[in-house]
């Protein structure tokens, strides 16, 4: 065995090992592979997960994606009417509701034309709201996005449900906020897609 060779594959094994370390922990923050939504609820694996960066060295949230099948295909998520979950683990004491509610409406008036907007107008300002009422996000917190089966999207903080909003459509909106042709985050829709960052 030449030497080049050997080193390739010392090469090939530790990539594929850092692949494997990344999936399980992000920024010290275990995820988790499978999650179950509710007693009684479907099982869930981790499609991907990423950081969200503000001003590019701004560590915002760790960002994860759950679905019934793993999948790097975009429009299959966006077409799948089954349940899904987004996660946010909050990485940063330097983020707020307010935070959070603006990057999520500027992503959605981003990917959405107006028509799109217009259908779901009051259900983001429910969403608006409760966020607002929630005023500071710690360290630490954990913000779930479910969407459930004929029931909807239903939002909790850390373990807390807080509101649950009616419609398929208005989660398959959300989901463009992370995975949109103009995410928050490139790197980090990537990273939820299973993909390769492109780094940008």
């Amino acid at each position: 065995m030449s030497r080049v060779f050997y080193f390739g594959l010392l090469f090939a094994a530790f990539c594929t090992h850092a692949t494997v370390v990344r999936s399980a922990e992000i920024e010290g923050v275990k995820i988790d592979d499978k999650v179950v939504q509710g007693s009684g609820g479907p099982e869930l694996v981790l499609n991907g997960a990423g950081v969200r960066h503000k001003l590019a060295f701004l560590k915002v949230y760790i960002g994860s994606l759950y679905l019934a099948k793993k999948t790097t295909d975009r429009d299959a998520v966006l077409a799948d009417a089954g349940p899904k979950r987004v996660s946010m683990h909050i990485l940063s004491n330097e983020v707020s509701a307010s935070d959070l509610i603006a990057a999520m409406n500027n992503a959605l008036a981003a990917n959405l034309v107006p028509h799109e907007l217009a259908l779901i107008e009051k259900r983001i300002r429910d969403l608006n709201n409760m966020m607002s009422a929630v005023k500071t996000i710690s360290k630490g917190t954990v913000v779930n996005l479910d969407y459930i089966p004929n029931s909807g999207t239903r939002i909790t903080i850390n373990g807390q449900e807080k509101l649950i909003i009616p419609g398929e459509d208005f989660f398959r909106a959300l989901l463009h906020v992370w995975i949109g042709s103009q995410p928050v985050d490139g790197r980090l829709r990537d990273a939820m897609l299973g993909r390769p960052s492109r780094l940008f």
